[in-house]
């Protein structure tokens, strides 16, 4: 009876709105995963589903493991592919290339390596970086972006948000800062995780684990840092890119309540023509840790009006 009531209680628990279960975090085995050689590194990528293409793209401190709620129910109608960015999750470790220009140019290779040409976008924190890149480089592939809670180096108003002191680790790295992260990694990313979020305890330990021994693989740290370090070379491409002209097919700027909110249509909107704006209600930084729901009801129509 004490095992039932347990059991009752844990499955319970993973139907609250916001509450990640472990299994959360593994793709369904209609997925596949397989790793793909891609612009000089190797990225690890899942594939599911069938219909026109979307790729998430994930940030620092998660892997391409946060989206298997929504890639799971985008796979519905889609072919949805999720790769590991560059030195992150199972992804290489690669000795350079992270400026997201070339990871760009990451994404496009996946692409050609799975034969498909034009593809919906849906992006978070680094991964905005990466998926404007990408747009602003191959404006025909792209045919709708959804940009989630995170700035784009040089672009409107970056100045001001490089002043809030909660991004002081976008100047932390090096062969010191790594020295004294080295078997600590759980102790740093719990900062990101407790800092960023409205509420914390929706970042359930099983995802902080789960991450935690990711990021302590060799190389990780070194990668992540890699991924700050490339912002003033960023800075550089995004205004060549804008020089170019504003992206024009349709933007989705979304932030969370709690974290970015309507700023991000303000980021948008200085690079692009065509951008709605909207808010993940009761949501911090973590969007899909703290309203997964949400986040996939502002998705999902966007989405879809590309098919």
């Amino acid at each position: 009876m004490r095992h039932l009531l347990l059991a009752t209680l844990i499955a319970a628990a993973a139907l609250l709105p916001g509450v990640a279960a472990a299994q959360e975090l593994t793709f369904p085995s209609s997925f596949r995963q397989q790793t793909i050689a891609t612009n000089g590194t190797k990225l690890h990528v899942r594939v599911g589903g069938k219909g026109p293409a979307v790729v998430l793209l994930h940030g620092y401190g998660e892997t391409g493991d946060m989206w298997v709620p929504l890639a799971v129910d985008l796979s519905r109608d889609h072919t949805v592919i999720v790769p590991d960015l560059r030195g992150m999750g199972l992804s290489d470790h690669s000795p350079g290339g992270y400026d997201k220009k070339n990871q760009g140019r990451d994404v496009a290779g996946v692409l050609d390596a799975l034969k498909i040409d034009r593809v919906a976008l849906v992006t978070h924190d680094i991964g905005n970086m990466v998926g404007y890149a990408f747009a602003a480089q191959y404006r025909n592939r792209v045919t709708r972006i959804a940009l989630i809670d995170a700035p784009l180096p040089g672009i409107g108003p970056w100045e001001e948000i490089l002043k809030n002191p909660l991004l002081w680790h976008f100047r932390f790295g090096g062969p010191d800062m790594e020295r004294l992260v080295a078997g600590r990694e759980r102790i740093y990313l719990d900062r990101f995780w407790n800092e960023f979020s409205a509420t914390p305890k929706r970042f359930s330990e099983a995802a902080r684990r789960h991450y935690a021994k990711l990021y302590a693989r060799p190389g990780a740290m070194h990668s992540g840092f890699a991924q700050f370090a490339a912002f003033d070379q960023d800075v550089i491409d995004n205004r060549a890119f804008l020089a170019a002209g504003k992206l024009d097919m349709p933007v989705l700027a979304l932030g969370g309540e709690k974290s970015f909110g309507t700023t991000m249509a303000t980021v948008m909107r200085a690079t692009a023509s065509n951008v709605q704006e909207g808010v993940v209600p009761d949501s911090g930084h973590w969007i899909m840790e703290e309203n997964p729901k949400g986040t996939i009801a502002l998705v999902r129509p966007f989405i879809a009006q590309s098919n």
